[in-house]
């Protein structure tokens, strides 16, 4: 976080409403990235024995114009949530959302429609720092709220700026939503590895193990992922036998996924709209 960001956030201080595992994870690295704890308001129904401990200011008066509200609730508790900051809106306060589902135009309904909202999505990996969130603002979000909400974000593993909010529901099919859908190839690796007469433990570590490689070495790599599978894909060889199967056009991952993804999306268009 730059110099600049961090001063602003210690003059006029961030509230963080709600803290559960993506407001934690954000919180931890903000705090291990030098940000005051004293600078920080949390608004929390249930705080964890960990954010009790953090120095935060917890549960208190908030103060009188904070420099961002970061809005980490679940959708269905921002009803109740958000109209208690609606004196922060139409001001400078700039008002962040990592909540799903909840598009800007419900941010600028509650809170007023000069209000400067950045809406993200973050991914679970967030978890542990090497999560994915992509973002987007309202017109009265600036170059210097951008800067300052890729800044927090970042503290949790990378940002993509989107070109509109337009695109946040094909981003939760493919990274929102992606994590899910890596969780299960690993459950089903396994499985098919115990079917063919592994034991099930030892199977569930050569999946993991086995996705978690794949993942770092196409993270690193030069080499795209197009030729990562080629260069371990002899002809006739055993690889290619197995990815008959998954690039089968009509069975195989290309058509699955491309539905889960679509699935996911318009799931997210359906929940934008109520």
């Amino acid at each position: 976080m730059s110099a600049g960001n961090m001063k602003k956030l210690e003059a006029r201080g961030l509230v963080l409403l709600g803290c559960g595992k993506m407001g934690s994870a954000m919180l931890e690295g903000w705090l291990a990235q030098g940000l005051p704890s004293g600078s920080v308001w949390v608004n929390d129904p249930y705080p964890s024995d960990w954010l009790s401990g953090t120095g935060v200011n917890l549960n208190t008066t908030l103060p009188n114009s904070p420099a961002i509200v970061l809005v980490a609730v679940k959708p269905q508790m921002m009803a109740d949530a958000l109209p208690t900051l609606a004196g922060y809106g139409n001001g400078t306060t700039l008002f962040l959302s990592v909540a799903a589902g909840t598009p800007i135009s419900t941010y600028e309904a509650m809170l007023g429609n000069q209000t400067p909202i950045i809406r993200a999505m973050p991914n679970t990996p967030a978890a542990i720092a090497r999560g994915i969130t992509a973002m987007c603002g309202n017109d009265h979000a600036t170059a210097v709220h951008m800067d300052m909400a890729e800044a927090l974000l970042s503290a949790v593993g990378q940002v993509v700026r989107l070109d509109g909010e337009h695109q946040m529901d094909a981003v939760t099919g493919v990274s929102g939503s992606g994590p899910a859908y890596v969780f299960h190839l690993i459950e089903t690796l396994a499985a098919a590895g115990a079917a063919q007469g592994l034991s099930m433990e030892l199977s569930m570590q050569l999946a993991k193990a086995t996705v978690a490689g794949a993942g770092a070495l196409a993270m690193q790599s030069d080499d795209d992922p197009t030729q990562l599978r080629v260069n371990v894909t002899s002809p006739g060889g055993t690889t290619a036998a197995a990815l008959e199967v998954l690039m089968n056009e009509k069975s195989g991952f290309p058509a699955l996924l491309s539905r889960a993804v679509a699935a996911a999306a318009n799931r997210s268009k359906e929940l934008a709209n109520g």
